[in-house]
């Protein structure tokens, strides 16, 4: 190191300071002042550059809240697309839209014109709607919401979350069902199997126009209603306990009273023997359900015959402890009993998957599936770990393979119609703003669904695209481009 940059590198911060104010008063010529501190021009230019940048940083105008930021311009055309994205991104009322321009824009519009735009904007979307082609669907998720007690029809790609089906009807019988499955099915619509409730009506429906395509049972729905009996037996089960707890304290009140407590503890036994015949239902169906999560549902599990086994099992505990006292107990134990086969439909797809993959990696079945059970496992815990090396050491160089494999199966076999599910949450921001569903709204909402893209979504490989997109593989214009209009960019 030079002298020069030793001297400048030991220099204190305040000293470096007074030699670049002296630089940008130019009191004296550079070299003079270098040769005076012993320190290179070149570090006193870098020093002089620092404190004019600080400088400028300092007595730079800063920008007002007033200032403009860009020019709009409004046009009629502009004002459509406002009120497109104020109702259909916003979920804001028709009057909301009125009030919003009249406040902000000073702009009068009636509720009329509003209806009337989306109404144009609606014949647009329809039509691009009824031209896409649905043939790439491979499962089908099928559910029925409601608008007040007007039924409204959904379908779901499972795979992109694509909406083919949202249809406002008068009914929800097989007959209306199948005819609007036709209109899809023009469309290229025949998946490898849909899946769905319990819903009558909708079974019927595929069943009469799609013979050949089996309808599995949604799993959600069912846990659903299991879970919500088990709140129950335990809702009655707390309340027992606390009715027991209360005679307990009048019983000891008495005592000190010296009063008769014959009638007391009488009572007290009986709510007594009610609280633990309860608490002993409640624990003991709780157990049953969640065999029946861990055990027959969850994705990753047993052969099919076994969780079938394990199913009839869990059913006939629960119809030895059916009583009139509990008519939800009995509701259950029929939904279970005639829905074994179409909730554990999936079950026959993994198992299928998991043997054409032990024929393909040439690999025992079982310990194929020993893999795809590695999958109920935390990867945070020491058994999953455990089990990872000793799976390892069975296929060696072919267990990474069959592990992808597996995990790839395991993603491309739906078990719920939750998306579905999700499709109808979304819709009722929207519907409870609409006392009338028609075919026009409802076709453009659909539109709009499909058409804008993910802002967040739990699958990562969602985000920033559309359902159309995710579907199609393929990009499309804005959706507001394809409604014909111009997309405002700043200049």
């Amino acid at each position: 190191m030079s002298l020069s940059r030793s001297i400048a590198a030991s220099l204190s911060p305040d000293t470096r300071q007074k030699l670049a104010i002296e630089v940008l008063a130019k009191s004296q010529p550079v070299s003079q002042l270098a040769a005076a501190h012993q320190v290179s021009r070149k570090f006193l230019y870098e020093q002089g550059q620092k404190a004019k940048t600080a400088m400028d940083a300092t007595f730079e105008r800063t920008s007002s809240d007033d200032d403009v930021l860009f020019h709009l311009p409004v046009t009629k055309t502009w004002l459509s697309q406002l009120i497109l994205g104020l109702v259909l991104i916003c979920h804001s009322s028709y009057r909301g839209v009125v009030e919003l321009l009249r406040d902000l824009f000073d702009v009068s519009i009636s509720v009329g014109t509003i209806h009337n735009r989306l109404q144009s904007a609606a014949a647009t979307a329809s039509e691009i709607n009824q031209g896409q082609d649905l043939s790439g669907i491979q499962v089908g998720l099928h559910d029925e919401s409601f608008q007040g007690s007007q039924p409204v029809l959904a379908g779901v790609d499972a795979a992109s979350t694509y909406c083919y089906l949202l249809q406002g009807v008068e009914h929800r019988d097989g007959e209306t069902w199948g005819w609007h499955l036709l209109d899809v099915m023009e469309q290229g619509f025949q998946p490898d199997f849909t899946i769905a409730d319990a819903g009558a009506g909708l079974r019927a429906g595929q069943k009469a126009v799609l013979p050949d395509i089996p309808c599995h049972g949604d799993v959600f729905h069912l846990q659903q209603q299991f879970e919500t009996v088990v709140n129950i037996l335990n809702r009655q089960a707390a309340g027992a306990t606390s009715k027991r707890l209360k005679l307990e304290q009048k019983l000891a009140q008495a005592q000190l009273k010296g009063q008769n407590t014959r009638s007391l503890q009488g009572k007290l036994n009986v709510v007594h023997q009610l609280e633990q015949k309860l608490v002993r239902l409640a624990t003991e169906v709780k157990t049953l359900l969640q065999w029946m999560s861990h055990d027959v549902l969850e994705l990753a599990g047993p052969l099919l015959a076994v969780r079938q086994e394990l199913f009839d099992f869990i059913v006939t505990e629960l119809q030895q402890r059916e009583c009139k006292a509990h008519p939800q107990l009995q509701t259950l134990c029929k939904s279970l009993h005639h829905q074994r086969d179409q909730v554990l439909a999936f079950a026959g797809l993994l198992d299928q998957k998991l043997a054409k993959m032990a024929l393909g990696f040439d690999v025992p079945l079982q310990t194929v599936r020993d893999v795809c059970l590695l999958n109920r496992k935390s990867p945070t815990s020491n058994p999953y770990w455990e089990r990872w090396n000793q799976l390892h050491a069975q296929l060696s160089g072919k267990f990474h393979a069959v592990m992808e494999a597996v995990s790839a199966a395991l993603k491309q076999i739906p078990r719920a119609s939750s998306l579905v599910e999700n499709l109808n949450s979304r819709l009722r921001d929207y519907f409870f703003l609409r006392r009338t569903l028609g075919k026009p709204y409802l076709g453009l909402l659909q539109f709009f669904l499909n058409h804008r893209c993910f802002i967040r979504s739990a699958v990562p490989e969602r985000v920033g695209k559309s359902p159309k997109q995710l579907m199609t593989s393929a990009s499309h214009p804005h959706w507001l481009e394809l409604l014909g209009f111009q997309i405002f960019r700043q200049a």
